[in-house]
């Protein structure tokens, strides 16, 4: 691996780490070198991806659940990371929910804060407790998954939309908040992954080949398409990129429509 990629002896906080996005952004990294901590709300499936990444080698793998809907789980996770492997260097904000799929202004009222809480609120928490961390190491990165109806209008998404274009201003107002302190802030707005979290779109073989057709590179993504992005804004290889989103859709977002 060049040595612009190499996170060794860096710890890696990702949530929403034991499957799709988040799990191939770990393994990347620890195969990058970084200690990583894999965290969702359930114990045993953080173990599980935890044990497989130490299996391979590279960074060691620790397990710290938690629900980042509640703030006291925020500032445990935190914690315990800070305890185990040391001060945060590379947090990746992956978690998120969509409750609601349907039209914008039916969006029942505690989906519409469930998704605020979840894929707004607990991002800034996580970025929050972790930046004093990076301030006293000189530096850090945090990456913030967004998405690609961040950019686009919604007729069924809009609620998840709204807040995937929230984490981009998010993403701009901390990396010029925190530039000074040599923390760089960027995000990733994917297209169609095929994790189970996307897996509505793509589950019937029809309809995953008609969504395909609209993509430049004619595929859907995979999630090490995402953790590819997600080495880089972490590493050295993205020491002068702040405030970005990068969008890595297969093309769909510059195809005629």
């Amino acid at each position: 691996m060049h040595s612009l990629f190499d996170l060794s002896g860096q710890t890696a906080l990702v949530t929403g780490s034991t499957r799709g996005i988040g799990k191939a952004i770990a393994e990347a990294m620890a195969e990058a070198g970084a200690n990583v901590v894999i965290s969702s709300r359930k114990a045993d499936a953080c173990d599980a991806v935890a044990e497989e990444i130490n299996a391979k080698g590279g960074g060691k793998a620790v397990a710290i659940p938690a629900n980042i809907s509640d703030d006291a789980d925020i500032d445990a996770l935190v914690a315990k990371t800070e305890e185990a492997l040391g001060k945060v260097d590379v947090l990746v904000c992956n978690a998120a929910v969509n409750p609601y799929m349907g039209p914008f202004l039916d969006t029942p009222d505690d989906a519409f804060d469930k998704t605020i809480a979840v894929n707004i609120r607990s991002n800034m928490k996580l970025c929050k407790a972790v930046v004093p961390g990076m301030q006293e190491k000189g530096g850090g990165a945090i990456v913030i998954i967004s998405s690609i109806a961040a950019f686009k209008g919604s007729k069924n998404l809009g609620i998840y939309a709204v807040t995937k274009a929230a984490d981009t201003q998010i993403v701009r107002n901390l990396a010029t908040a925190y530039g000074r302190d040599n923390i760089r802030v960027n995000g990733i707005a994917p297209a169609v992954v095929k994790t189970k979290f996307a897996s509505a779109l793509y589950e019937d073989p029809e309809r995953e080949k008609a969504i395909a057709k609209s993509y430049s590179l004619k595929r859907l993504g995979e999630p090490d398409d995402i953790a590819g992005a997600a080495l880089y804004f972490g590493s050295r290889a993205g020491a002068w990129t702040t405030g970005q989103t990068l969008i890595v859709d297969g093309g769909w977002s510059i195809e005629e429509s």
